[in-house]
């Protein structure tokens, strides 16, 4: 019977090998898990271009919350503006109280009227807002830089 040339491997050996593999393959899921969570997501929602939909879903007079972006659409009259939810005062998320037509800050009790200017409370100053572009009867709404505002006034609306 003939003998193999090459040398065996000990089990010792192959065990080592075995968690030298294993902990390369660790190591490499961290790297990339790492890589993936530094790297910016750009694929809608805050920080980007946000569909908020079709012109005639936002009647004269209504608030309508679009999570996507957490943002409002209010429709004043004279146009559309998107309101960013977060309170000025220190950032909590204010919701839209439709029976008394009004934002309420529920943390610290900003009141904000349907146009974002404060009515009462902390607030130093209106809610945030963004930009709106109008596209084939389609409203999006340019997350990316909120726009910081001291009273509101007619040229901040988007015409429709």
């Amino acid at each position: 019977m003939r003998q193999s040339s090459r040398p065996k491997i000990t089990r010792a050996q192959f065990l080592s090998l075995t968690w030298l593999g294993a902990l390369v393959v660790l190591a490499g899921e961290a790297v990339f898990m790492l890589i993936s969570f530094m790297k910016p997501k750009a694929s809608g929602g805050i920080g980007g271009l946000v569909y908020a939909g079709k012109i005639e879903e936002f009647p004269p007079g209504s608030v309508n919350y679009i999570l996507s972006g957490k943002f409002y659409i209010v429709h004043p009259a004279g146009g559309l503006m998107a309101l960013w939810q977060r309170c000025t005062h220190l950032g909590c998320a204010v919701p839209w109280a439709e029976a008394e037509n009004q934002f309420h800050c529920p943390c610290h009790g900003s009141l904000f009227n349907q146009d974002g200017v404060v009515i009462g409370g902390p607030a130093p100053r209106p809610l945030d807002r963004f930009s709106i572009v109008i596209k084939d009867d389609e409203v999006w709404v340019d997350t990316s830089k909120p726009i910081e505002r001291s009273n509101f006034d007619p040229s901040q609306l988007t015409p429709v």
